[in-house]
Parts: structure tokens; sequence; C-alpha cells
């Protein structure tokens, strides 16, 4: 079947790209709207051109799987042609117009899209840049800084903005294919000047050393938004001719990187997560309701997701004024993402009115799923599964939020162990877009099939892990945090350490994300598991005695650094139990350079993941970079600690 087509309405060619499921600008794709575009050159009754999609959306994009092995005829070929046409395109737009989509609208004389359409260049997310001339003609169709910032970023814009800005030409609700019609007709009478011909806007009021500065910090590392903002350099400093030349020969440069491969790769990893809990022989249970027991941080920022997915809460707290307490707590959760643009205050409203918060467990029979959210504790969960158990239809499903506990124990109290399973969601729940799925050994096929459910309802990347202490993510977490305190006893400090995580590409260093989330949490845990250790056993006791003494992080105002300058500086008592742990360890202090640093906890990241694939509990070494870069700020531009140890082997291999 051709997969473009096109007819003639009033001298009119309305050209229709079908390509299901995103219209992505595959090699065939290609061929034949080159092929179209020639044949209305070539026709007479044809004036001018509307350049629709069918199905929920524009072209969302290119096809990945040719990233480094272009296929003739190559998109830029296929714009110039449709660009340099005497006959005016118009571009109707719909749901996402993104990276080569929206590449192709701007090729084209003009654009209209439907209200609610989202348009961008998320090439960098890919580790690349525009290659079709998104470079040279955005910016010489909306102001330039506005062009940096699309590209840079890869963040689409809404249709609103789009039109503030002159990306499209006209905004409507209806009739979209219509409307263009008519806009093209009108640029039959008032002709627009070719983009190629325009001058760069607002060149002059770039600020190029400063804006690399900005695109350099918020990049973490990453190459593709420096070398984007220096083709947007370059379209404003040479003709159109030589920009695009340049521009294509940056993309075909970037396309067989380092950097677009790690990016590739966990672009497939997080698509393809969450495979194994696929079953034909089960369904999930209803999740229009959905219970949450316990309403603080965490089980209001889970109620918070379930109310913006548009399902039902039902949440209960230990006593009607914690009750009520944990609604203020959603309702002004509810309001910063209204205020963040994220929904309309309307619609926080309107999610408002769905929650139920109450000190009644019988409220929750009417629940399909109930997700248990309260104190870390082993007996107390099970006092809250065990009031579950005598309430809940067999039906039902129960989940434990659990970032350590043993699930399978958790299940064995319980009359019906298929139906419990882990759901550790990552703070803030509303936020984050990584949720463990920890299936016990129990774990029966709804509840699997269930969790699938959720994950995509709350458009969350789902991971399934096995049961173990810490589960994927917080079980390697400890281990390179173990080795970090190992390396403050042998010579580091910790603003060392954290400066060298952040140089690398972390969002924030170890002991920084030990201060903000409290350091209390991780030393009832180790206290907890410090009669089973095993004898002769490294341990470090820095972080104890910070713990001994108060230093809790950022809430107490001191952990690993003081806070009372509103900044983390390390402190003498810091250093003090530093250098007195060091010397009870018998430890000749030495200094560490960065590289050290790194080595030392890339190599305990894999070490660890290595041992979590050995024991089965995660499903594939894929598993644990999504894991490390959604859950823990790994660098995503270096494709995960797993993907970093394959590329390390391949080049000893080639080496060899």
């Amino acid at each position: 079947m051709a997969l473009v087509d096109f007819e003639v309405q009033d001298r009119v060619a309305i050209v229709t790209i079908d390509s299901p499921p995103v219209n992505a600008l595959s090699q065939q794709v290609r061929q034949e709207l080159l092929a179209v575009t020639d044949a209305i050159a070539a026709d007479r009754d044809v004036d001018a051109v509307v350049l629709a999609c069918a199905g929920r959306t524009f072209v969302a994009g290119a096809d990945i799987n040719e990233l480094g092995n272009p296929q003739r005829p190559y998109l830029p070929d296929v714009l110039q042609k449709i660009d340099g046409s005497s006959k005016p395109w118009v571009a109707a737009l719909h749901g996402t117009v993104l990276g080569g989509g929206l590449e192709l609208a701007i090729a084209c004389a003009g654009r209209v899209a439907l209200a609610g359409t989202k348009l961008g260049l998320p090439e960098v997310i890919l580790g690349i840049i525009p290659g079709s001339g998104g470079t040279v003609r955005l910016p010489r169709l909306i102001p330039l800084e506005k062009a940096i910032n699309l590209v840079t970023s890869g963040k689409p814009m809404a249709a609103a903005a789009a039109l503030v800005s002159g990306l499209i030409d006209r905004l409507v609700d209806r009739d979209l294919v219509e409307e263009a019609a008519q806009y093209a007709r009108a640029l039959l009478e008032k002709p627009v000047q070719p983009l190629l011909q325009r001058e760069v806007k607002n060149a002059h009021a770039i600020g190029w050393a400063a804006m690399q500065r900005s695109v350099q910090q918020k990049a973490r590392g990453a190459i593709a938004p420096l070398e984007a903002l220096e083709a947007l350099k370059d379209a404003a400093t040479f003709d159109a001719d030589i920009a695009l030349d340049r521009e294509r020969q940056r993309f075909l440069r970037l396309a067989v990187s380092d950097e677009s491969r790690a990016l590739k790769h966990i672009f497939f990893a997080e698509r393809s997560a969450g495979q194994s809990l696929k079953t034909p022989d089960a369904d999930p249970v209803d999740l229009s309701r959905v219970g949450v027991i316990g309403g603080g941080t965490m089980g209001a920022g889970i109620a918070t997701a379930l109310l913006l997915a548009g399902s039902s809460v039902t949440l209960v707290e230990q006593t009607s004024e914690a009750a009520q307490k944990a609604r203020e707590r959603v309702s002004a959760t509810l309001q910063q993402s209204a205020e963040r643009k994220v929904i309309t205050a309307e619609s926080a409203g309107e999610a408002l009115q769905r929650l139920l918060a109450l000190a009644d467990y019988d409220a929750l029979k009417e629940c399909s799923l109930v997700i248990e959210a309260v104190f870390e504790d082993m007996a107390v969960k099970r006092e809250v599964f065990s009031k579950l158990d005598a309430i809940m239809p067999h039906a039902a499903i129960l989940a434990t939020n659990t970032s350590y506990l043993d699930v399978d124990a958790l299940a064995a109290s319980t009359k019906h162990p298929e139906r419990i399973l882990g759901l550790h969601f990552f703070s803030p729940a509303h936020i984050m877009k990584l949720l463990e799925i920890v299936r016990g050994a129990k774990t029966g096929p709804v509840a699997l099939a269930t969790a699938h459910a959720l994950a995509k309802r709350l458009r969350k990347i789902p991971i399934v892990s096995g049961v173990c202490d810490g589960f994927i993510g917080n079980r390697i977490m400890a281990a390179y945090r173990r080795d970090c305190e190992f390396m403050l006893e042998e010579g580091a400090t910790p603003s060392q350490i954290d400066a060298a995580m952040r140089n690398f590409g972390f969002a924030m260093g170890i002991f920084e994300v030990q201060d903000m989330s409290g350091l209390d949490i991780a030393w009832a845990q180790r206290k907890a598991k410090a009669s089973s250790q095993a004898s002769g056993q490294r341990v470090a006791h820095i972080a104890d005695r910070l713990c001994e003494a108060g230093r809790f992080g950022r809430k107490t105002g001191k952990g690993w650094y003081d806070y009372s300058s509103g900044k983390p500086v390390v402190d003498d008592e810091v250093m003090g139990i530093i250098l007195d742990e060091s010397k009870r360890g018998g430890f000749t202090r030495h200094s560490f350079t960065e590289a050290d640093i790194m080595d030392r906890i890339i190599k305990t990241i894999q070490q660890e993941g290595m041992a979590v694939l050995g024991e089965g509990i995660a499903d594939n070494a894929d598993d644990i970079d999504v894991v490390m870069i959604n859950g823990y700020g790994f660098p995503r531009h270096r494709g995960g600690p797993m993907h970093m140890m394959s590329v390390e082997t391949r080049h000893v291999r080639t080496v060899a």
C-alpha cells in the first residue's frame, strides 16, 4: 500500500502521509513523498498544496533505526524540493510535530495547527542535531533566542506559544485540512518570501559566549546541545547554503558518535522495559479507583500521580486529623502542578474532587488496587497488610511501596500471596518517571498485569525487579555509597567526590543526595541489618557518627555539609570525624583525582550490576541502565553503566 498519496480539490492538492503509528519519515515515506512532489509540480490542475497526516499525529520524527546509516532519498533533498516549489505548500499539523516532522513543516510556505499540537526538535535527546535544515530555517522563522532554546533543550513547544513566536501561522480548533487549504489559497494572492532568503531573526541580540556557558551548564557533559548551538551560530554567520552544508556534516558526524549510540541505546531500552509483565493469560484489575494507605510525602505523591492520571483515590490515614493533613498535602502538590503549567487550575480542582481522605480502612473495599505507603518498617507494614487481608475482596491487588524490605516475607504473612507485589515509586512520585515493580516468588499474573497497566496509566517506565535488599536501584546505590565512604577513609573528601560525580554528569553527588533525602533513613536500615552482617566485612562508620551527632541532612541544617550559609559547606566537625575514622581504621590518607574517584564508582556500580544480573534480580542489563538513569541521576548521554561496560568490552576486543 502507498504511504503517501494525494487528491486534488478545487485546484489544491491534499497530500496525505499514512504510515502508522506516528508517520515516521522512513525511506519508503521519503521516496513516495518525493515522487508526489514531482507529480504535483508537473500537474497543471494544482495551484497549491496541503500536507497532512492520517491518524493521531503529524510526522513525529524520522526513522531512528536509520540513524547513522541514512538511505536515499535523503530528507534534506526532499525538503529542498518542497521549499523550492513554485506552488505554496501548507502543513496541516496535529498531534506531535517532532524532529524531521518539524523540519518538514518549516520547509513548507505555511503552517496551520490544531489546538493542542506540540512542536519540537528533540534531536539532542538522541545525541544529534537537526540534519535537514532545522537549524538554518528555524531562526529565519522565529527569533534566534527561541530557536536556541527549542533546539538545545529538545523540549517541545505548545501550539499557542508557537503561534506567538511565528512558528505556526494559524491556530484552529476544527476543520484542519480545510483551514489549511484556505490559507494555501491566501498564499497564492499574497506569497511569502522563501525562508532561506530571509535574515536570521534577532541575531544581534545573542551573546554567544554567555549562551554557550548556559547551554554547557544545562548539558551536564553532553556534546549534542553545544553542537546544536554551534549550528545555530553558523546559521546566523554564513549564507544559507553554507550553513545547510555545515549542519548536514555536523549531523552525519554526530550520528555515529559514542554519545548518539549511548542515547539511542537508552531510548530503545526504555521502550522495551517491562515486557516480561505482559501476558495474554491475565487482565489487569480496574484502576478507576485506587486506594493509598499513608498520606506522608510518598503517599501524597502517589495519590497525586493517580489523580493526575484520571483515577479516583481513597487515601487512608490513622486519624481524621492526619487524613485532613494528607488532603492538604495533595492539594498543595496539585496547585504546584498548576503553577508549573503541567495542568490547568480547573484540572487541579477537578482532580482534588476525586480524592477521598479519611481514617477508615473499610472505605478501601471499593478499590481493586491498594498501595501501602506507610513508614519503612516491616512490623508496621505487616500490620497494615493484616488489616487489608481481612477486609479486601480476594480479587483485589495489594502493593507495598517499599524501598528495601522483603516483599516475600510480607506476602507470606497474608492468605493470598499471589496478589502481593512491590511498587517502588521514586520521590517525588508524581514527577519521577521510574517505577520498580517488585515481583515476589508467589506474585501472580493478574498482579503483574495490573502493575504494567498502572505504569502505563501513570506514564512511568516499568522495571521488573526480583526480591532482594534494595531491589535493583537502591542495592546498587548502597554499594557505591559504601565505597564512596571507604574513599573518605582513604583520603578523599565529600566535596571532592560530589564534584567528580557532577563533572561526570550526575545530577548530584552521592553526599548531596544523602543530605537531601535524609541520613536517618539509611541509618535506620543499617541498624536493622547490623545483626545479620557478615563478620570481617569492611564497614565505614562515618555516616553513623554524623547521625549520632544529629546531622541528618538539609532538614536539620547539617549533614555531610553545613547549610547554615544556605550553601553546602564541609565543616570542621565532619572533617574531624573523617580523619578520626581514617586513623581508627589504620589508613594512610592519599590524594584522589576525579578520574580515580569515578573509576571506583563506575566499577562498583558495574560489579553490583553484574551480581544483580547473576542472581536474576533484573531481567536484563538494559533495565539496570534505565534504573540508574531515571532513578539515580546517572548521565543519560553515557547510556548507563552496563552500556559503558559493554562498550569498554568491545573496545578491548577491537584493540586485541
